[in-house]
């Protein structure tokens, strides 16, 4: 049992540290694809176009760095034991941080229709396209962060099952820890 119960551990470990390789690799695709087309873009547009790509160039260096940061971390974890507790403590911490992220993308998407509005009624083309940009990459970051936190999510129901299925409670020989089927 004990076996069984530390390999599900390990495969569950497995699977976040899978998922979020995968979505580096999408997130690091779209920076690139981001930045090669709004540098070129940029060179060959004018007015709020061109600012429209400029942005998408700029803040997709700074995506590109995120997903480069995050595949690097996946090695230390792939080197980590991983036990029930520690599993969903790993779990809830992403959670957090895809719930924070999707708070920021909100607030991106404000800012880029308040550029925009203001870039209209000011006929300013750098403020609707950067609102422009903020609307489209806020827009790509929001549906990107409900997609793994809803992937995530259900590796943690399993994990929260599996702890409500632990008794501590008094054995022949002292304290002893139960598995409930």
């Amino acid at each position: 049992m004990a076996h069984s119960q530390t390999s599900e551990q390990d495969s569950i470990a497995r699977e976040r540290i899978k998922l979020v390789k995968n979505n580096m690799y999408v997130l690091g695709a779209w920076a690139g694809a981001n930045i090669i087309q709004g540098t070129i873009s940029a060179s060959n547009t004018n007015g709020s176009e061109h600012y429209l790509h400029q942005m998408n160039a700029y803040w997709n260096t700074v995506n590109l760095a995120i997903a480069g940061v995050g595949l690097l971390g996946i090695r230390k974890q792939l080197k980590q034991e991983h036990s029930l507790n520690s599993n969903l403590r790993a779990q809830h911490q992403l959670e957090k941080i895809l719930l924070l992220n999707t708070g920021l993308d909100l607030a991106y998407i404000a800012t880029g229709l308040y550029l925009k509005e203001r870039g209209t009624r000011l006929n300013n083309d750098r403020n609707k396209g950067y609102g422009n940009s903020l609307l489209l990459q806020g827009g790509f970051l929001l549906i990107f962060d409900l997609i793994q936190y809803g992937q995530h999510r259900r590796n943690t129901k399993w994990l929260e099952e599996q702890q409500g299925k632990l008794e501590l409670g008094l054995g022949g020989n002292g304290l002893a820890l139960h598995y409930r089927f």
